[in-house]
């Protein structure tokens, strides 16, 4: 297995631009589109921005035990993703409002909403940003990415040598 995912460096540049691309592509789907976000759909941005970050470190880092440690960072935070996604389109979707959900209360611990509105402030309730993209409900693609950033942060762990 020689090819590009049986080595760290090209999966966490992969796992980096999944994750900036995530949400570039919700960015552009919001400015764009004028498709609000709901605090779900925020939180969901930062998470995808921590898993970047953790991404590019261990990109930084040349140490296989930083990298595994970074991987294993990683993949905690793309599960959080998931459930936040399935808890975004199975459960707050089917509600009026959003308001003081964890994740409002996340976000709004964080400072987020003040510090980068033009990123992290809701604009919609979790009823109104339940939208489909190309027939797939929006939160469905960001589950999506978050499986393929934690199956990334999987094989980076399998095949980083200690």
């Amino acid at each position: 297995m020689d090819g590009l995912l049986s080595r760290p460096v090209p999966l966490l540049g992969l796992i980096a631009l999944l994750s900036f691309g995530s949400v570039g592509l919700a960015l552009v789907s919001q400015y764009h589109f004028d498709m609000q976000p709901c605090p779900w759909c925020t939180l969901q941005r930062l998470i995808f921005l921590l898993i970047g970050a953790f991404a590019v470190l261990g990109l930084v880092l040349r140490s296989s035990g930083i990298r595994r440690v970074i991987a294993a960072g990683g993949l905690m935070l793309a599960v959080c993703g998931i459930a936040s996604a399935l808890w975004q389109h199975f459960v707050a979707a089917k509600s009026d409002s959003c308001n003081l959900t964890l994740a409002d209360r996340i976000m709004q611990a964080l400072g987020l909403y003040d510090r980068a509105p033009e990123v992290f402030a809701p604009m919609a309730s979790c009823a109104e940003a339940s939208i489909t993209l190309l027939g797939i409900p929006y939160a469905f693609w960001s589950l999506f990415a978050f499986l393929l950033c934690a199956l990334g942060c999987v094989q980076v762990m399998r095949v980083t040598r200690i």
